[in-house]
């Protein structure tokens, strides 16, 4: 009944007229993470999703869409992907934080600043409440075309669960195990890879207070299960850390 209620509390006309305009303001501020190298083709490809905050020059995303493109071997360019009308520019990037624990990082972009979103305090976040995730679901797939999801937070729950048995305990999820546990949002919405690093807000006030994550925190939760449970994660925006170089202290 609660969730019957929770449903019909996001359909009604006011909250979708609340949503439509918060998806206007949002979209100018959410990217496209990816490379730039001449010698291929198409030259300039993406696999993420990031968001502008703070000064417009700093964008948010997940560490593994990052390290997905600068550990391929090949000499591309990592920068940023920004739709204005029909035209998509390219923005060199730099790694300015990347926090492999919470699968977080922060990259510094030159030029004119991106209108910045303003981040919310997740610790405030409830299970049940109401948000909506901006990103590039399947990247170069279906381009650089922002698609926007309503979900409710089914569930804060600690990042790492032991698999069912020790035979289905991969090394990644035994690593986590031994770090300090976390809680991550547990979302109904459906994301899909390219979706990670898109920015998890509150659809009144447009205030971020996740990143969504569909690789990491979802290979570590499911490594028991043979087949795709459709669920959606996303990490708490709190756990976020002041910029630093990748391999700082």
């Amino acid at each position: 009944m609660k969730l019957l209620l929770c449903l019909l509390f996001l359909l009604t006309p006011a909250r979708a007229d609340e949503l439509m305009q918060t998806i206007a303001d949002i979209k100018p501020s959410v990217v496209g993470i990816g490379s730039l190298q001449q010698t291929r083709g198409p030259a300039i490809g993406f696999v993420g999703t990031g968001f502008a905050v703070e000064d417009g020059l700093s964008v948010i995303t997940a560490a593994h869409v990052v390290n997905e493109l600068i550990n391929t071997g090949q000499s591309a360019t990592l920068g940023v992907l920004v739709r204005t009308g029909d035209t998509v520019q390219f923005r060199a990037a730099t790694v300015a934080m990347l926090d492999k624990d919470h699968d977080l990082a922060r990259l510094r972009i030159k030029g004119p600043p991106l209108p910045p979103l303003k981040i919310g305090d997740s610790a405030k976040v409830r299970e049940g409440k109401a948000l909506a995730f901006t990103g590039f679901p399947l990247g170069m797939v279906l381009g650089l075309h922002h698609v926007t999801h309503r979900c409710i937070v089914s569930a804060i729950t600690p990042l790492a669960t032991p698999a069912i048995t020790a035979r289905q305990l991969d090394g990644k999820t035994a690593r986590q195990l031994q770090k300090p546990v976390y809680a991550v949002f547990q979302l109904d919405g459906t994301a899909y890879p390219g979706s990670s690093g898109s920015p998890l807000f509150d659809p009144a006030s447009g205030e971020v207070v996740g990143v969504v994550n569909m690789v990491f925190v979802k290979g570590v939760k499911e490594s028991a299960i043979n087949a795709p449970s459709g669920i959606t994660y996303a990490v708490p925006l709190n756990y976020l850390k002041a910029s630093r170089p990748p391999d700082g202290p």
